[in-house]
């Protein structure tokens, strides 16, 4: 099996290109199509597998922490008459069913941060769509502020997946018509079964794009809707940003390590035992010490070792069911950062590192394993750390201390970071979630802010699920890792997706509770991956045969 890495940076990009001149940036998609991630399929026609979107997404990350002073992205192709049609068939007709799964959702992330992006961190895009836009290239433009379209005649944007493929588009197509761009249902019903898409004034009319230009006004228009998007953004006119290095990780048998957290794998449970380390170092002094300090800046070097952790967790050991989340180190320390964070919420680098967080956090929550977390004695989940604690589907806290160890009982600490900065898909925090139906809970928690809570005070605040002595500790623990073990994947699965985002509906939420669970559904069907299936035979010639029957 072929290890995937998301680690990247722009000098290894093959398929994008990146360019910064002042307040503009322009990703500029030309995909080699004898660069595939895997072989056994060519991406032509600007198509796309996860290599190519793992240096977009590199890429948007790098301009909101290298490049300050953007305010606009431009989307656009290098192909004559090609924006992007979209994830390559080949590929995922030859993908596992995990393996599409999985794509899709990184995908989904890519876009939702393109979202965020400009919602909250003042830096919007322009999608310029020079030619075919089809399937997931709509999908991509879809994510901008604003698509402009030439209008030449032939240049179309389209989501053909239905009626070529038998599957939905993958990238929150769908959802993006109806609950962003308020496409009539009707209307989008017809352009999401019209294989050829539409074009020119009626995509306008529509509101599948957002504005039209000809051939020979086409570059002039997308420097006057760039200029436009500009206008009023946040973000730094002067100053620079910080350079993202290649995060360091060393992979070693069943261990995984980076230089502020660690994994143990346990093949036959099928468990990683993810331990964060706390802070070495007291927080800097101030903004210019924590621009100086960069990546070695602790929050923001464990948000990226926890990111990288998660995606190699889900595309290459997709048999680990299981991650028990643990933390060690001075929670005093993570509480001085805590409020050292928001203190710098409204500085760029400060908000950066905490909309990170938040992605890293809506990262681990869509994660398709059981999360457990324990609290032992030395651990330091306090603050934005004690995110990690409210994610996981169950939360152990010791009760006391282990016999013949002089470390100081457990405790756990709460912050305002709890109270609103990391809202999960649903749009609530992930204490509000918790306490969805118990308001009063959830109030009592805010009068908790500051203090060290031992087990009986998290337990009878409800912040953690039990509280067992040593005595039962281990027993315990064993027990719950074993039974998880037992059951099937399957169930799990769907059980814990359905369990972690209570409340409202959201269109992030819909894209990924709604949409990916029939994709998931859908990619297993005949129709689409059978024999006779239609992304089995698309482009044979051979016309797909499908069970009638609807369930």
């Amino acid at each position: 099996m072929t290890l995937i890495d998301f680690r990247t940076d722009p000098s290894r990009y093959r398929h994008w290109s990146l360019a910064v001149e002042g307040a503009r940036a322009t990703l500029t998609l030309d995909v080699q199509e004898d660069a595939g991630l895997f072989e056994g399929y060519e991406l032509k026609l600007n198509s796309y597998d996860l290599g190519v979107d793992i240096e977009l997404a590199d890429a948007i990350q790098r301009l909101r922490f290298e490049h300050p002073e953007v305010a606009v992205v431009v989307l656009r192709s290098a192909k004559d008459r090609v924006f992007c049609a979209g994830a390559n068939i080949r590929m995922l007709g030859g993908a596992s069913h995990g393996h599409k799964v999985n794509f899709c959702k990184f995908t989904n992330e890519t876009r939702n941060t393109i979202e965020e992006a400009s919602r909250d961190s003042g830096q919007a895009y322009l999608c310029a769509v020079n030619g075919t836009a089809a399937g997931g290239g709509y999908e991509l433009a879809l994510a901008a502020d604003h698509i402009l379209l030439v209008d030449d005649g032939s240049a179309a944007v389209s989501l053909p997946e239905v009626p070529l493929l038998a599957v939905l588009p993958g990238t929150g197509g769908l959802t993006r018509l109806v609950d962003k761009r308020k496409v009539r249902r009707d209307l989008a019903d017809v352009f999401s079964t019209t294989e050829e898409g539409v074009r020119g004034k009626r995509a306008v009319d529509w509101r599948l794009v957002d504005e039209i230009a000809s051939n020979s006004t086409f570059e002039a228009a997308i420097a006057k809707r760039a200029d436009a998007l500009a206008e009023g953004r946040t973000r730094p006119a002067a100053g620079s940003g910080i350079d993202l290095p290649t995060l360091e990780r060393s992979i070693e048998d069943e261990r995984i390590a980076y230089d502020c957290l660690t994994a143990e794998i346990d093949p036959r449970l099928g468990v990683a035992e993810i331990v964060i380390h706390g802070p070495k170092a007291p927080p800097p002094a101030d903004f210019d010490a924590m621009v100086s300090a960069a990546t070695r800046f602790w929050p923001l070097a464990l948000a990226r070792a926890l990111d990288d952790l998660l995606l190699h967790l889900r595309f290459n050991r997709p048999e680990i069911g299981c991650l028990v989340l643990k933390s060690e180190g001075e929670a005093t320390g993570v509480a001085a950062y805590d409020a050292f964070l928001q203190a710098q919420a409204e500085t760029w680098l400060g908000r950066e590192i905490l909309l990170y967080w938040r992605r890293v956090m809506k990262r681990l929550d869509m994660t398709a394993r059981s999360l457990f977390a324990l609290v032992e004695p030395g651990s330091c989940f306090a603050g934005f750390l004690a995110e990690v604690l409210f994610a996981a589907d169950r939360s152990y806290m010791l009760l006391g201390q282990f016999d013949g160890d002089n470390r100081p009982a457990a405790t756990l600490q709460l912050s305002k970071l709890n109270f609103g900065a990391f809202p999960m898909v649903n749009g609530l925090s992930r204490l509000e979630t918790r306490f969805l139906g118990e308001p009063e809970s959830f109030s009592a928690a805010e009068g908790l802010i500051g203090q060290d809570l031992d087990a009986d005070a998290a337990l009878l605040a409800g912040l953690v699920t039990f509280a067992p002595d040593d005595i039962d500790w281990d027993e315990e623990i064993r027990l719950l890792l074993e039974e998880r073990a037992s059951f099937s994947p399957d169930a799990l699965t769907g059980m814990e997706a359905n369990l972690r985002f209570a409340g409202p509906e959201t269109m992030e939420s819909k894209i990924f509770a709604r949409l990916t669970a029939w994709q998931n559904w859908i990619f297993q069907r005949p129709n689409a991956v059978g024999e006779a299936g239609a992304l089995r035979l698309y482009g044979t010639g051979t016309r797909p045969a499908f069970d009638k029957e609807r369930t």
